[in-house]
């Protein structure tokens, strides 16, 4: 399971996603920028140890009302091989050394895993505690059978990043996320699969929505 280091990140996580976040395709935000706090979100494992997957989710409160986005973000000791598009940034983290920074629905391992939590064959790890599973996190298939591997080529549209199977099956990652009424998120008709999780409003109080969708091939 998921070891939580206490220790200097150095930029800081927020530091880097306040660059990198107003040059997405899905940022609500105007010219003034962002201005990020963490509001939720959970982690992953790695079941080789070596990346650190984290579903984070930040609160921009720059603009007239506040958005909050899900950003997946793996942390990489070495380079990821011809990922240099999505690599947000390197910090140095004060146990672990140098990382590097990358927007997860472009590395396979994030999105080999989170295809493995909507099978049921892992589990939403405590996004700031070691050991510890996260309850609040629902995965869910609605179809029998495993999902196809091989989730690639992101794409991203005004609210969601899109990741394809070979053989058509969509992986849909919201980036921006909404409380559902009454905390009960419902998936759209044709999704075959979901995650939900909840995250921290402005107000503090707590909100649960839709994280991602499966949808699959059109016939």
């Amino acid at each position: 399971m998921a070891v939580i280091h206490r220790t200097t990140l150095k930029p800081t996580k927020l530091e880097l996603l306040t660059d990198w976040l107003p040059t997405r395709a899905w940022f609500q935000g105007g010219g003034e920028g962002a201005e990020l706090a963490k509001a939720g979100g959970f982690r992953l494992d790695d079941p080789e140890g070596e990346v650190g997957i984290e579903f984070m989710v930040v609160e921009d409160s720059a603009g007239a009302h506040p958005v909050a986005y899900l950003v997946p973000l793996t942390y990489r000791a070495a380079p990821l091989d011809g990922a240099e598009a999505a690599l947000i940034g390197t910090m140095e983290h004060g146990v672990l050394g140098r990382r590097w920074v990358y927007d997860g629905c472009q590395d396979p391992v994030l999105t080999a895993e989170l295809a493995a939590l909507i099978d049921g064959r892992a589990e939403a790890q405590a996004q700031s505690a070691s050991h510890t599973p996260d309850q609040e996190v629902t995965a869910v298939r609605a179809t029998a059978g495993p999902l196809p591997g091989g989730f690639a080529a992101a794409a991203d549209t005004g609210r969601d990043t899109r990741l394809s199977a070979p053989d058509g099956t969509t992986l849909r990652l919201l980036r921006i996320v909404t409380p559902a009424p009454d905390g009960r998120p419902v998936p759209p008709p044709s999704a075959i699969g979901h995650v939900t999780g909840g995250w921290d409003l402005p107000d503090g109080t707590r909100a649960h929505g839709l994280f991602a969708t499966v949808h699959p091939a059109r016939g």
